[in-house]
C-alpha cells in the first residue's frame, strides 16, 4: 500500500477520534497576574509555585531574576497563589479579572472554524484534519513537484504530516527544513506554514520563485498534532503533549530534545507547561520527528521553526550564554533577516541567541539540529503579536494571518538569500 493511501486511512481514523471530545475548558474569572523576583529567594519561590498545579499556568519561563512572568490562575487558587505572593513580598499586577470575558470580546476576530466550507484559505484557523485533507491534495494537484511526507507519529497515533517540495525536480538541490506548531496553542505557526507552502507552488513573485525552485523544502505544520487537536476541542491554551503522566499530562516537546536536555529552563514537574519530560525524546514526537530529520542528515543546510509570540528571531544556543563558533555569520543572517521583515509593515522584530534574547531554553530543536546534524544555520521565529500582548497573543486575530504570513515569507527570502551569500548551501 502507498504511503498516500495509509496516510488517509490514518487520517480517517484520526478524525473518528477527534470526532469524540471532552467538554471545552472555558477561563471564566481565571485571573491574569504580572509578577516579579527581585532576587534569587524570590525567584525560587515562583519556582517552586510554577507547575504546583494544573490550575496555575505560568505562561513565561521562570529563570531570571528581574524578568516579570504572566501567570493564569484558576479561581479557587487565586487565596493560596496571593497568599504565597503576599508572604515573600514579591510584587504584583492583576492585568485582568476575567480571561474569558477578555477573549469573548475578540471572538469573532480570531475566527476559528471548526470545518472548511469553502476552499482553503488564510482567513481563518483551520482544525488539523482540514490542513492534513488540503497537503494531500497538494501531492494530487502538483505530482512530482510535491511529495507527502510522514515526519513521525504522536502518542494519539495520528501522523506528523507534512509536504516535500521539489518544483522543478532538481537532485542535489539544497534544503530548508521548516517545522511549525510544536506548541500547540501557537495557532498562526502553522498557518503560516501553509501560508508559506502555497506561496512556493502559486507566486509568480521572482524572488519566491527562486525559492522555491532553488532548494528541496521539507514543510511540517503541526509538529505536535494531538496538542493542537486539544486545543481545538478542549484547552485553547494547551501547549505540550498528550502522553499522561500521573494525574498530568504531557511534556513541553521543545523541551525534550536530546542536546544538553534538562540542563536549565525547563521543569522536572509534570504539570508545568515546561516539562522537560522523564528523559530526552520521552516524546514519540520528538523520537519519532528527529529520527525522520537524521534520515536526511547531509540535505539539510537551513533549519526554521516557526513559534508565537514576541516577534523575537533566535538562534542557538537556549542552554548557555556561550555563543556558537559561526555567530558573526548568524549575526549576518539575522541583520539581514530582520530588515526584511519590517519593510513591508514596519513591524519590529528583535532577538539574538536563545539564552540571552528571551530565557535559557535547553533541549530545543533549533539546538539539536545545530548541534547534532551539521546544520549550521538554524533560527528560530516568535511570530506576532509583540511581548506584552498575552490577550490577544496565542489568540491572534485571524485577519493577521496573511500579513504575518507576508513579512514571514519576506524575511526567509532575505534569510536564504544571505545564507547562500555565506556559502552554506554549498556545504
Amino acid at each position: 500500500m502507498s504511503l498516500t493511501k495509509c496516510l488517509l486511512l490514518a487520517l480517517l481514523a484520526v478524525v473518528a477520534i477527534a470526532s469524540v471530545s471532552a467538554e471545552r475548558i472555558r477561563y471564566d474569572n481565571y485571573r491574569l497576574y504580572k509578577a516579579n523576583s527581585e532576587n534569587a529567594e524570590q525567584l525560587a519561590v515562583l519556582k517552586q509555585l510554577e507547575g504546583s498545579s494544573d490550575s496555575i499556568m505560568f505562561l513565561d519561563g521562570v529563570h531570571i531574576v528581574g524578568t516579570p512572568v504572566e501567570i493564569i490562575v484558576a479561581p479557587h487558587k487565586v487565596p493560596d497563589v496571593l497568599d504565597i505572593l503576599g508572604k515573600a513580598e514579591i510584587k504584583y499586577e492583576l492585568l485582568t479579572k476575567d480571561l474569558q470575558k477578555k477573549w469573548d470580546e475578540t471572538e469573532e476576530k480570531v475566527a476559528i472554524k471548526g470545518r472548511a466550507t469553502r476552499a482553503y484559505n488564510w482567513a481563518q484557523y483551520y482544525e488539523l484534519d482540514d490542513t492534513y485533507a488540503w497537503l494531500q491534495s497538494l501531492a494530487n494537484q502538483y505530482p512530482g513537484a510535491v511529495t507527502l511526507i510522514e515526519g513521525g507519529k504522536t502518542y494519539q497515533g495520528r501522523s506528523i504530516l507534512g509536504v516535500k517540495i521539489n518544483k522543478n525536480k532538481g537532485t542535489n538541490k539544497p534544503g530548508i527544513f521548516l517545522e511549525a506548531g510544536i506548541h500547540a496553542r501557537e495557532w498562526i505557526a502553522p498557518a503560516a506554514a501553509t501560508y508559506i507552502i502555497n506561496q512556493l507552488l502559486t507566486s509568480e513573485d521572482a524572488s519566491i520563485k527562486e525559492l522555491a525552485e532553488s532548494y528541496d523544502w521539507y514543510v511540517l505544520p503541526h509538529a505536535n498534532p494531538d496538542g493542537y487537536v486539544y486545543t481545538h476541542t478542549t484547552d485553547r491554551l494547551w501547549r505540550k503533549t498528550r502522553t499522561p503522566y500521573g494525574s498530568c499530562f504531557g511534556a513541553d516537546p521543545n523541551r525534550n530534545w536530546a542536546f544538553h536536555w534538562n540542563e536549565v529552563g525547563a521543569s522536572s514537574s509534570a504539570c508545568s507547561d515546561t516539562y522537560a519530560g522523564p528523559s530526552a525524546f520521552s516524546e514519540i514526537e520528538t523520537k519519532s520527528l528527529s529520527d525522520y530529520i537524521a534520515s536526511l542528515k547531509g540535505k539539510i543546510n537551513l533549519y526554521i521553526s516557526l513559534h508565537a509570540y514576541s516577534q523575537y528571531l533566535l538562534y542557538p544556543y537556549g542552554h548557555t550564554a556561550d555563543l556558537p563558533d559561526n555567530v558573526e555569520d548568524f549575526k549576518q543572517v539575522y541583520d539581514a533577516a530582520l530588515a526584511a521583515v519590517s519593510k513591508r509593515f514596519g513591524t519590529k522584530y528583535t532577538g539574538g541567541n536563545i539564552y540571552d534574547a528571551i530565557y535559557p531554553a535547553a533541549g530545543a530543536s533549533v539546538d539539536w539540529a545545530y548541534g547534532t546534524q551539521d546544520v549550521r544555520m538554524s533560527f528560530c521565529y516568535e511570530l506576532r503579536p509583540s511581548s506584552n500582548s498575552f490577550i490577544t497573543g496565542f489568540r491572534l486575530p485571524a485577519e493577521q494571518i496573511i500579513p504575518a504570513s507576508e513579512e514571514l515569507l519576506d524575511s526567509i527570502v532575505a534569510m536564504a538569500a544571505e545564507v547562500k551569500k555565506l556559502g552554506y548551501f554549498n556545504k
